[in-house]
């Protein structure tokens, strides 16, 4: 096997053990479980980042042309966030109970379709925009998982007061945490947007294509901005969007993942109609 392969699956089993450790320490309410998830997760990314730099030192090919590439730099971007977020905000250690099952179940999926052979980039596609487009999409996935997590903790604690569920922020908090990271996600993920149509200009001369995967994504960034539309001038909190941001979740993954995965598109491995 492989030395990238190697690590990669190490770092999903390292994921699986964190998940599951996150998941039936919700069950139990042990925080002993949740320190093993942490500091699972903690040892899993260190792999993770070895399966990213072998990969990119031995084919000198930056790393997310695939669907799994793609993968694996989300879920990259998601576990350090995560743990950035772990360090500054030290009361939100069960977090991981949303984060890392989800970060298992997609590279555990990019495994399955994995190619050992990197795909390089068509000279045609190489653009300095590309890299504001990757940056912009992941780290924008990546911020509105953790606020769909600290919406997930809102609702756990509000409905489940009481044991761990004391030992993390009050819901103000909670629920001005998640609208943080909700606005970082819309930044980001409108910067993904606009890289994403100068990059398509460059490459085949217009901004907008109505390719599926461009339509998806600004129905996920205009779902993100009726969030923030909602909490800014209609007032509202709490409860109605700890569930809005776990709902909204589904259609940043649908529109980063599934739509490339399941049709043809422009971004279905890069491709480029001459």
């Amino acid at each position: 096997m492989k030395p990238e392969l190697l690590l990669f699956w190490i770092a999903v089993g390292l994921y699986g053990v964190s998940a599951f450790s996150y998941i039936f320490g919700l069950i139990s309410r042990s925080d002993k479980l949740f320190t093993v998830g942490l500091y699972s997760a903690m040892l899993g990314f260190l792999p993770h980042i070895g399966t990213i730099a072998v990969r990119w030192s031995t084919t000198s090919i930056t790393p997310f042309i695939t669907i799994s590439e793609s993968l694996m730099l989300g879920v990259f971007m998601a576990v350090l966030i995560f743990l950035i977020t772990q360090i500054v905000v030290k009361k939100v250690r069960p977090l991981g109970v949303l984060v890392m099952p989800i970060a298992f179940i997609l590279m555990g999926w990019a495994g399955t379709i994995l190619k050992e052979v990197a795909q390089t980039i068509a000279p045609a596609l190489q653009s300095g925009w590309i890299w504001v487009h990757i940056v912009g999409a992941s780290t924008g996935f990546a911020s509105v998982l953790i606020a769909a997590g600290l919406g997930l903790l809102y609702i756990l604690k509000d409905n489940r007061p009481g044991g761990v569920y004391d030992r993390i922020p009050d819901l103000e908090t909670l629920d001005l945490y998640s609208y943080r990271y909700v606005a970082a996600g819309f930044i980001m993920y409108g910067l993904m947007i606009v890289s994403g149509c100068f990059w398509s200009n460059q490459v085949k001369g217009s901004y907008w294509g109505w390719d599926p995967v461009e339509v998806w994504s600004l129905v996920s960034w205009l779902t993100y901005g009726i969030y923030l539309h909602l909490r800014v001038t209609f007032g509202w909190r709490g409860r109605k969007l700890a569930w809005y941001a776990l709902i909204a979740l589904l259609a940043m993954i649908v529109s980063y993942w599934g739509i490339p995965f399941t049709f043809e598109t422009f971004h279905s491995g890069f491709r480029i109609e001459h």
